[in-house]
């Protein structure tokens, strides 16, 4: 037998679940709402460390308006697992209202609240909640300059372009979290490396983009922002990614090419510019190929293989994988528990001994 675990060791490698809530034809926005919060009970149950909930509105791609909410309810479902936002949307919400929300579910919670924020897109979200368009291209910087006040300090008081209001004090107490931040670009990048805040790595870039847009963060980060556990990484990025098992990969693959494109031909579709641009087009078979050969799609084998190439790679020690690609719950619940199973206790095992070989 090797040497035992040190709850230090284990807490240098995160391994997360991420839900988009994804309505698949048949079935209802309800049904998945109830459906995604016991997928993170399984997830803790089969020895996930996070789960993160992701904010769409008024389409079918992802069917949770208010992660914070639905968060707050797989809280109360559970007793060890961290629940995060990934993201909430701070395009559309008022940073301090938004601050109040997660002190709320922090304090309640025993601190396993976690809180990511995104810039998010030019869609019809802005029109409908009033942020405007404005407030999407110009005003992210100031709107999370304020929300991170808002979430360390007594009192708050803004006198900006969006935001003016005399010193108000900060209740429930102040949580002090850090924010997470989801960056597609290098812009947003470098506006979370002055803050030191940690960034999120969506799936559309595999390893090599999310190691490049680590080393510039890295170049462009405030100083004492670096990780003590790594030379080139500060700590506390996560890294998304597509996770689901079968028995082969060959099996896993041609499962989720028949069910993805289900679910991402109608989702897709629901992203409604605010000003009429064009939206994007996107290669539906095309992305879910890219998705299945950049990421642990496969056998558990491959798996733990993909995903230990990706820590190599890029440094990260957080990692959440998509679990619901299958668009079936209980296939889900199948694919949760045999990730906890299967894959991560010998990716943990490794990536411990690597870590103490350093």
């Amino acid at each position: 037998m090797g040497p035992a675990t040190t709850d230090k060791e284990a807490s240098l490698i995160r391994i997360g679940i991420f839900l988009v809530g994804a309505l698949f034809p048949g079935q209802t926005s309800g049904e998945v709402l109830r459906n995604t919060v016991e997928t993170v009970v399984a997830a803790e149950r089969a020895g996930f460390d996070d789960a993160w909930l992701a904010e769409h509105h008024f389409m079918s791609y992802g069917v949770i308006p208010s992660p914070v909410t639905l968060a707050g309810v797989a809280l109360g479902r559970t007793s060890r697992i961290h629940v995060g936002t990934a993201v909430s949307v701070l395009s559309a919400r008022h940073p301090v209202a938004l601050a109040e929300e997660a002190a709320i579910l922090h304090h309640t919670s025993g601190g396993r609240f976690e809180l990511g924020v995104g810039r998010g897109g030019p869609w019809v979200d802005l029109e409908v909640f009033g942020t405007g368009l404005p407030r999407y291209e110009r005003g992210f910087a100031e709107s999370l300059d304020l929300l991170c006040s808002a979430l360390t300090s007594e009192n708050v008081s803004a006198d900006g372009e969006f935001f003016r209001f005399r010193e108000v004090p900060m209740t429930p107490e102040p949580p002090g979290l850090r924010p997470v931040v989801a960056c597609t670009s290098a812009e947003t990048a470098d506006l979370a490396a002055a803050r030191g805040l940690p960034m999120l790595l969506g799936l559309h870039v595999g390893d090599a983009e999310k190691a490049a847009m680590l080393a510039r963060y890295q170049d462009r980060a405030a100083p004492g922002c670096s990780s003590p556990r790594a030379e080139t990484v500060p700590a506390d990025h996560v890294g998304a990614a597509v996770g689901f098992v079968a028995d082969t990969t060959e099996d896993a693959v041609a499962e989720l090419k028949r069910a993805m494109p289900r679910w991402l031909r109608p989702g897709l579709a629901g992203y409604v510019p605010v000003d009429g641009r064009p939206r994007p087009a996107r290669d539906v078979d095309a992305y879910v190929d890219l998705l299945c050969r950049i990421h642990p799609v496969g056998s558990p084998e491959h798996c733990v293989r993909v995903l230990r190439e990706t820590i190599r790679t890029t440094g990260l020690d957080r990692v959440i994988l998509l679990v619901e690609g299958a668009g079936d719950h209980r296939r889900t619940l199948e694919n949760v528990a045999r990730l906890g199973r299967d894959v991560l206790p010998p990716l943990r095992e490794h990536e411990i001994a690597y870590k103490r070989g350093r």
